[in-house]
């Protein structure tokens, strides 16, 4: 049954996937607005998130942002779902221009083993895809608790001759040092919030965030080579396409720091750092910052109620 109704799901997105540009934009500013309207939780977490993050903006500039973040997160469901059911070479042209490729190919005939570190930032989906064309790779993801959503993703998302999925649970870990010591290369989305015992509290847009550590550790003892990567919307109109520009920079080398504090650190800087390139673009409706310091006595901020 669960393979049936997972099959039911992706007939459904690839009859989404095959609406015209126009409508899908156009259905995504309405799907927006409805967010709005009805404050549903994609709407409430983002507002939240917003006072944390930007304490010093006035109240209208934050209700422009968080409109803005719903419009492009609504856009970027349908274009994921038109991208996870179109040919990888339609998809691939929505790209304009590849920035730090090079850096890339260096790093997988160096031999060493490469870690790409993609923030939720922009269409991740996309940069899957494109890296699915320049390498075999190896993606972290945190499986959905659906079983049919299980299926869906698995149906749906990049070449499976060319990625290999691997849950963030159980032998996870084993299985990424033992692709990196190969000299493979491995994509973590680097800005999830770990369990408990698997990170370290670092600032993230000035709030205190329970950061993973794996992905300093993986650097750190395998020595492979970290990059940053993300494939940014620069141009999103409901009449046309939206076009986007792939970026792969090297990461600094404290985030593969020995020390999990210093790694923790140095990852939030950088992944903060791409988010405010611009920040209607980044994840906001995740909640980041729900686990506090231990000893803070700070609630969980999505509470109702909660205080700052």
């Amino acid at each position: 049954m669960t393979n049936l109704l997972a099959r039911l799901l992706h007939l459904l997105a690839t009859l989404v996937g095959r609406l015209p540009w126009p409508w899908l934009m156009r259905l995504g500013d309405g799907l927006a607005a409805f967010w709005r309207w009805r404050d549903v939780r994609e709407s409430r977490v983002a507002r939240r998130n917003l006072e944390l993050a930007f304490p010093s903006e006035t109240p209208a500039e934050r209700e422009a942002l968080h409109a803005a973040i719903l419009r492009t997160t609504a856009r970027q469901v349908l274009e994921t779902v038109r991208l996870w059911t179109r040919p990888h070479a339609e998809n691939l042209a929505l790209i304009r221009d590849v920035h730090g490729a090079s850096l890339l190919d260096s790093a997988i005939a160096a031999g060493h083993g490469v870690i790409i570190a993609a923030p939720h930032h922009g269409n991740w989906e996309l940069l899957n895809q494109w890296l699915a064309t320049r390498t075999p790779l190896a993606i972290l993801y945190r499986a959905p608790e659906s079983a049919i959503g299980e299926a869906f993703l698995q149906s749906v998302r990049a070449d499976r001759d060319r990625v290999t999925q691997i849950r963030a649970e159980g032998p996870a870990v084993r299985q990424l040092f033992k692709w990196l010591g190969a000299g493979g290369v491995v994509g973590i989305l680097p800005d999830q919030q770990p369990k408990v015992g698997d990170g370290e509290f670092a600032p993230f847009f000035g709030v205190q965030a329970l950061t993973m550590t794996l992905l300093g550790r993986l650097g750190a003892r395998t020595g492979a080579t970290v990059l940053m990567a993300w494939c940014e919307r620069v141009e999103s109109h409901p009449g046309r396409p939206p076009v986007f520009d792939l970026h792969i920079e090297a990461a600094p080398d404290a985030i593969a720091d020995a020390d999990p504090t210093v790694a923790v650190h140095a990852l939030n800087a950088t992944v903060e750092r791409i988010a405010r390139r611009d920040p209607a673009q980044y994840q906001w409706t995740y909640k980041r910052y729900t686990l506090r310091p231990p000893g803070s006595g700070e609630p969980n901020p999505y509470w109702v109620g909660a205080t700052e």
